[in-house]
């Protein structure tokens, strides 16, 4: 099990506010154990929270030319035609992943293909699963070209507790199918948005694998 470089700096900051909090506990309550026991245990928690969230599993990645694979790990909350309104401008199939504290928050390209759209979106920090967190929440756009001539957009979108969305898309970039495109800190979820003719292979309420589990198929 790897740790994801994006957790360098929180770890840091943890090992840091966690060194304090016993010094702290030490000298403050020189005689008393059972403060001593609390910081410890404190910091034990903290540590254990962000290694796991910051985890960067080794997996068998699902490539399939054919297939969007699933880009996130998570459950499947919406399943839905909608308007896609900042990039195509018509109607999608709307698939969105919701990632929880608990899950792998690594996000990676659906499908392989050239990154013809990618931009970042300052925004506000509501709970991800509310409908409007899609278009006022901090996120990003992401839009690939598959090599059939299709496109697909998929944008990673900010939640309550997210503060931080990391992108490495730039537009010209070749997409390699479950190849590493970014980071979501602290829980979120990730939409697909996805040709009318697309052909799903998941539905509301399933848990899918980011970069093993088929979303749909072209």
């Amino acid at each position: 099990m790897k740790f994801h470089k994006e957790g360098y700096p929180t770890l840091l900051i943890t090992i840091l506010f966690s060194t304090i909090i016993i010094g702290i506990a030490k000298m403050a309550f020189p005689e008393f154990a059972i403060a001593h026991w609390f910081a410890y245990l404190l910091s034990g928690f903290l540590l254990i929270v962000v290694i796991q969230f910051f985890r960067h599993p080794t997996r068998q990645h699902t490539i399939n030319e054919n297939a969007i694979i699933a880009p996130a790990d998570g459950a499947v909350v919406v399943i839905e035609e909608t308007e896609e309104t900042e990039f195509f401008k018509d109607k999608r199939i709307q698939v969105s992943i919701f990632m929880s504290p608990i899950n792998v928050h690594v996000n990676r390209y659906p499908i392989a293909g050239d990154v013809t759209y990618a931009k970042y979106h300052a925004g506000k920090f509501l709970v991800a699963s509310l409908p409007k967190a899609s278009t006022e929440n901090e996120r990003t756009t992401v839009v690939v070209k598959h090599n059939n001539g299709k496109s697909i957009l998929f944008r990673q979108v900010a939640g309550a507790l997210a503060r931080r969305i990391v992108m490495y898309s730039k537009e010209g970039d070749k997409a390699t199918q479950c190849g590493e495109m970014g980071f979501i800190k602290f829980g979120s979820r990730v939409d697909l948005y996805l040709p009318l003719d697309t052909k799903l292979k998941v539905k509301i309420g399933d848990v899918v694998t980011g970069s093993q589990s088929v979303i749909a198929e072209f």
